[in-house]
């Protein structure tokens, strides 16, 4: 196919991936998780993956497949506990984490995307989540140097994107997503509704389309992170 449409999650990857390289993959648990080029990723079988994501996602389910197949090996993120393959791969010493608070793990995205090399912020100062990094006094209270991040690929989900790759995330999956399509060096996004150039009203775009490289419209999944039901009367 012409221009960004590809025809499916493999071809869109196609000459993108290798061993060693950092993807961030958008999501916020299994919500606006680009499942399609997972998958993809994981049949490629490339390794050595260094993954930014919120979190890895749960047992066989988004990130979780490329953590059976062993092709991750070092996370950054927020939140892991979820994920009991996971939590086995770095008690034994497979899988490597950088742990960072959400908010501070979005603006390192949101950041990296914006060009800005490194921030100041307060979040961790006097725990774990300062070791190793400078500390500096404003206004009489101590920050804390953050990096930003960015990323060899992105991979995204949307709701709804054009042919020309401006895209609409829908609720949660705009928690994540729209910064990491902007971090990445290249970023591939997948959406449930492709629509035509000029479908989508210019002040309902949340990514513009010059972030997005390539786009494929894939099929909806919708697992549950954890299923809460109230007992019938």
């Amino acid at each position: 196919m012409t221009g960004k449409l590809r025809a499916s999650a493999v071809e869109a990857l196609a000459g993108l991936l290798h061993d060693d390289m950092t993807v961030m993959a958008g999501g916020f648990g299994l919500c606006g998780v680009p499942e399609n080029l997972i998958a993809a990723i994981k049949m490629s079988g490339v390794k050595g993956l260094t993954v930014i994501s919120n979190n890895p996602g749960i047992d066989g389910l988004g990130l979780g497949q490329l953590l059976e197949t062993r092709q991750i090996s070092r996370m950054v993120a927020s939140f892991v506990g979820e994920n009991q393959l996971f939590a086995r791969q770095y008690l034994s010493g497979e899988v490597q984490l950088e742990i960072t608070p959400q908010g501070t793990l979005a603006e390192r995205i949101r950041a990296g995307g914006a060009g800005i090399p490194a921030f100041f912020a307060k979040t961790g100062v006097g725990t774990l989540v300062a070791e190793g990094k400078e500390l500096r006094e404003f206004d009489g209270e101590t920050y804390l140097m953050e990096r930003s991040l960015r990323a060899d690929l992105a991979i995204v989900k949307a709701w709804k994107g054009e042919t020309k790759g401006n895209l609409i995330y829908r609720k949660t999956a705009r928690n994540f997503n729209p910064m990491m399509a902007m971090a990445g060096k290249v970023t591939v996004a997948e959406v449930e509704q492709l629509v035509a150039v000029g479908t989508i009203d210019p002040d309902h775009v949340h990514t513009p389309g010059i972030f997005v490289q390539r786009i494929i419209e894939a099929p909806r999944q919708n697992p549950h992170e954890q299923r809460t039901t109230r007992k019938r009367d």
